[in-house]
């Protein structure tokens, strides 16, 4: 008799090591993923504020400086597929689909940009103005909060990612199905390591 509750004690303490095993490591899914949503919003956050400068930069370079339309046009389409990029109700780092098509469509804006940069360069009566200096130092301290921001989303990434994929947490993390999905990183867009030309 005694035996047998010796038994069933054992085997109900090794549920509950088990059990409580299992919240932790949920728990702990979720301090990581919660890390990585919020670094996120920061990421989010700077390439508004980056796409809020836009237009005014545009309607700068337009107005100082008077060359080939198509390069503040380029700037201007490319800043709309950002807009029209639709990931609403979902939660981009979960999902690779919408991961890259964000990526891409900001990657598309900074190869814009970066050719619209080049071309006012090769102007100096619109590099002398106030509003374009302004302008362009807003838009190159926004591109490094926009790096910042990125390398820090890697990291929270790299983390949740670590964490998810050892043992034993990668079978917890399988019991919540996309809930805890790994996370994409932000990667350079292809070609960068090459400058924008610049035909005129």
């Amino acid at each position: 008799m005694n035996r047998g509750i010796a038994v069933i004690g054992a085997i109900v303490l090794v549920f509950v090591i088990g059990a409580f095993a299992l919240v932790g490591r949920y728990n702990g899914l979720i301090t990581l993923d919660q890390a990585v949503q919020s670094q996120w919003a920061q990421v989010e956050s700077s390439y508004q504020r980056r796409a809020d400068l836009i237009p005014n930069l545009v309607e700068t370079v337009k107005g100082a400086a008077n060359f080939e339309k198509s390069t503040y046009l380029a700037v201007a389409e490319a800043r709309a597929k950002v807009g029209q990029v639709n990931v609403s109700g979902t939660s981009v780092p979960n999902d690779p689909a919408a991961f890259a098509k964000f990526s891409s469509a900001q990657d598309g804006l900074s190869s814009a940009l970066s050719r619209l940069l080049v071309v006012a360069e090769r102007y100096p009566d619109l590099k002398a103005t106030q509003n374009f200096a302004d302008l362009q130092a807003q838009l190159e301290g926004t591109e490094n909060r926009i790096a910042v921001e990125r390398m820090r989303f890697n990291e929270a990434a790299q983390a949740f990612n670590t964490t998810r994929d050892s043992f034993p947490t990668v079978i917890v993390a399988g019991l919540f199905g996309a809930r805890f999905n790994e996370k994409s990183y932000f990667k350079s867009q292809p070609g960068a390591q090459t400058p924008p030309s610049v035909k005129f």
